[in-house]
């Protein structure tokens, strides 16, 4: 099923350029209250995938879900969605689950991982983690955005969102200021920044020497070549957290916004801040979702991935303790 155009443009600008958004045939959308810059309140419905249900689970522990459809963009494929996910901690590895409604049931695919923490002759690392895979449009592939270890981000291609070739180095500690010791987490997105001359955008988290993580940015004119800001685009304490990370790029009423979250000693909670469709704002708007103290989250939401269908807003998110939750599904 294809969304309206309008439908699509109007919530996320982001999660139509990768193909993130969700046609599920949902009835029409219900009132939602409005949250910062005009975006919907989520409230949690269920837990997608836990840990100790999983085949593979190496570590007890997996992070940073990133939701795709591909109904409209593969002609052979295993659901309707693919929801890409990993552990953190050695050895890691990139997984894929799969299903025909966002609301689950998903599918554990059998050969995970699909991408693990060796690959010949490219790199042997202890751990490869934080899947962001994008649909880009101008190649007709699936690129996955993923790092091992920690100072290091690499590209991988995609025909088929299964079996991926292996491309470049796209993002490491070299790459920004002297103390730089991670840059991880990477989300990039379709997002024109014509004075720049680039067609995407990639945010990430930084760790320094002072071990207090800031999110920061950079643009690309294709997806792979990339240039980095030096400085950071949210700063840790301006927004009262000993760290931030986990960020996802949104766009409603035509401007652009970083939703991240902080550390759960200083909150847990997703924050949102505005930085225009030209990244010169730092308009800092507050909580953009609120933790639960109840379980799955136990204080503690993070690393978003967002759809929409026909209006009604879906977010997928880390719920609990860092390295010990689960992945859960919110909706307006």
């Amino acid at each position: 099923m294809h969304e309206p155009h309008l439908d699509r443009r109007l919530f996320l600008k982001g999660t139509v350029a990768t193909g993130a958004t969700l046609a599920l045939g949902t009835a029409a959308a219900p009132t939602a209250t409005a949250a910062p810059a005009g975006f919907p309140d989520y409230t949690y419905v269920r837990t997608l995938l836990t840990p100790s249900k999983l085949s593979y689970n190496p570590t007890g522990e997996i992070i940073f879900p990133t939701v795709r459809g591909v109904y409209d963009k593969l002609a052979t494929r295993l659901g309707r969605y693919y929801l890409y996910y990993a552990p953190h901690d050695a050895p890691g590895g990139i997984c894929l689950a799969y299903g025909d409604s966002l609301e689950g049931p998903f599918t554990e695919y059998p050969n995970n991982p699909i991408v693990a923490n060796k690959w010949q002759p490219h790199y042997s690392v202890s751990h490869v983690s934080s899947p962001h895979v994008l649909w880009n449009a101008d190649a007709k592939e699936l690129w996955l955005y993923f790092h091992g270890e920690n100072t290091t981000t690499r590209l991988a291609r995609s025909t088929d969102g299964i079996h991926f070739t292996y491309d470049k180095v796209v993002l490491s500690t070299s790459m920004l200021p002297a103390g730089t010791t991670e840059t991880s987490y990477a989300r990039v997105f379709r997002h024109d920044l014509p004075s720049r001359g680039a067609r995407y955008v990639m945010v990430f988290m930084l760790n320094n020497t002072t071990n207090h993580r800031d999110i920061h940015w950079g643009w690309s004119p294709d997806g792979r070549n990339w240039t980095f800001d030096q400085k950071p685009l949210i700063r840790h304490g301006d927004v009262g957290a000993v760290n931030v990370g986990g960020p996802h790029l949104l766009h409603r009423n035509n401007s652009t916004y970083v939703v991240y979250n902080k550390d759960k000693q200083s909150g847990g909670d997703i924050m949102i801040t505005e930085v225009g469709n030209d990244f010169t704002l730092r308009n800092h708007l507050g909580v953009f979702y609120n933790s639960r103290s109840s379980a799955p989250e136990n204080g503690r939401a993070a690393a978003p991935s967002f759809g929409t269908d026909h209006g009604v807003p879906y977010m997928i998110y880390e719920a609990g303790e860092r390295l010990a939750g689960s992945i859960a599904l919110a909706r307006a």
